[in-house]
Order: C-alpha cells, then structure tokens, then sequence
C-alpha cells in the first residue's frame, strides 16, 4: 500500500480504518461498561514524576501536523480547513472527545494495570475482543501509508532533480520499500509501545507540532505582532512549553526504555 503515489487513492482506506476505529471503540465501551465500575480505589492525580510521559503521549495522539499541510493542500476547497467551525476543528473536538471517554472510563475499569493500548486489557477468548484487535491492526495498516506519504513526498522532491529520468520510479519504488522495513525492523527491535510512543511525541511532535510553528509565525508577522506584541508573547510562550516537553519527555522516556532494557536482560 505504501506504493500508492496519490493522496487521494489513500482516502478510501483512511475512511475504511476510522470505521475499524469506531468499531474498536464502541468493543472498549461495552467492555469498560459491562461489569461494575469502582470510583472508589481509584487515583485522582497520578505520580507527578510520570507527567512528561503523560504530556508525550497526549502529544502524540493529537498531533497531526504530518499530514495537516498534504490534506489541506490537497482539499477540493483548502479554504474550510481552518477557521471556527472548520474541518480541523470539528475533527479535533471529536477526537478529543473519544480519546477523554475511552482513557478517563478505561480508567476506572482497569486502574492501575490499564495497558499502553486499551486493547491489551481485553479478554483473549472473546470474540469481539479478538475482532477490536484485528481492527485496531487494520486500521494501522490502512493509515500507515497516509503518514508515509510526507516522508516519501519530500525524498521525492529532493532526490528527482539528481537522479536520472530513467531511473526515478525504481529508486522510489525502493526507497518505499526501504523505509517500510527500516520502521518495521524498529518495532521488532524495539517491541516497547508505550515508550516508543512516548518519545515520538516528545522528540519530534514537540519539534515540529510547537517549537518550529511558533518560531515560523513570530518571523512570518513580525512586521505586524498584534496589539502589545501578544502573537510574539503567545509564540513564545508555545516555543518553551514545547522545549520542556521535549526535555523532559525525552528524559522519562529514555530512562524507561533503559530500565525495561536491564529488566530483560537480568
């Protein structure tokens, strides 16, 4: 799939991966909700040494910004994409709204020994415990290429002018194909999700969803900073909430993997 060149071959399979994930969700849901749900034993403010985690993996699960500037570009009408209500804003809301009940119910349902994927905590022998996995398998594989597409689009647009005509569509064919192993080989090596999520969103969501954005704009208007400087201030503002997530996610972060190192090793 990660062959596909166009944007626009790969909405089907984006739209097919959002029902799996719908499905996945509504499976959680009668899960959480089948038995009993205890408030009482229950944490309201977990280990405060855990909350660069915590940031990174909220980063992580609302950054967009991979493919926020190919699907706008690519938008019959880019004008509805931003504003109030717009296509990111309306997305967005609803996403939150899932990602808020399904991690605030799946919560109170499992506790402490709730998994980096809420599908981990599903029985094993249960029918639509084994299809919620599979969906949730699915969907990656359909969306994966989506993510792919801004890697491969701006290799091709780098590498096309120093390469021959001829040889073009196979180098990409194998750059494709090079990439897709060397992420594989990285999840096989590596079979550590929560952390493998976390330092994506600490290192490079952190980077490119609120360091770069910030310094773009504060130099885009800086002709024009508003009214007592107030872009420059809230840019700056975004810029060093951004550095802190990344330092201190990355710190976490790094110090779990090696901990989970020295676990397997031992």
């Amino acid at each position: 799939m990660c062959q596909i060149r166009h944007l626009k071959y790969l909405a089907p399979f984006s739209l097919l991966a959002n029902i799996m994930l719908m499905t996945t969700f509504i499976i959680c849901l009668y899960y959480i909700f089948e038995g009993e749900i205890s408030y009482i034993d229950k944490r309201v403010i977990g280990n405060p040494a855990r909350f660069p985690a915590f940031l990174s993996t909220i980063i992580f699960a609302i950054e967009g910004i991979g493919v926020v500037m190919p699907v706008e570009n690519t938008m019959k009408k880019p004008e509805h994409f931003l504003g109030c209500p717009s296509v990111l804003v309306v997305a967005m809301t609803f996403i939150m709204t899932l990602y808020s009940i399904l991690g605030l119910f799946g919560y109170f349902k499992y506790g402490d020994v709730l998994r980096a994927s809420i599908t981990l905590n599903l029985p094993l022998d249960h029918w639509p415990a084994i299809c919620a996995k599979c969906f949730i398998s699915l969907s990656i594989l359909f969306t994966y290429p989506l993510h792919f597409y801004v890697v491969i689009d701006m290799f091709t647009r780098y590498t096309t002018p120093h390469i021959q005509e001829k040889y073009q569509n196979i180098t990409q064919i194998l750059a494709r194909i090079a990439i897709v192993c060397f992420c594989g080989g990285i999840g096989i090596a590596l079979p550590m999700l929560e952390q493998i999520i976390n330092i994506v969103g600490a290192l490079f969501y952190s980077i490119l969803g609120l360091i770069i954005p910030g310094i773009v704009e504060t130099i885009f208007r800086w002709e024009n900073l508003g009214r007592f400087n107030w872009i420059m201030w809230k840019n700056m503002f975004i810029i060093l909430f951004g550095i802190c997530s990344l330092l201190s996610g990355c710190a976490v972060t790094i110090s779990d993997i090696i901990i989970k190192l020295k676990e397997r090793t031992s």
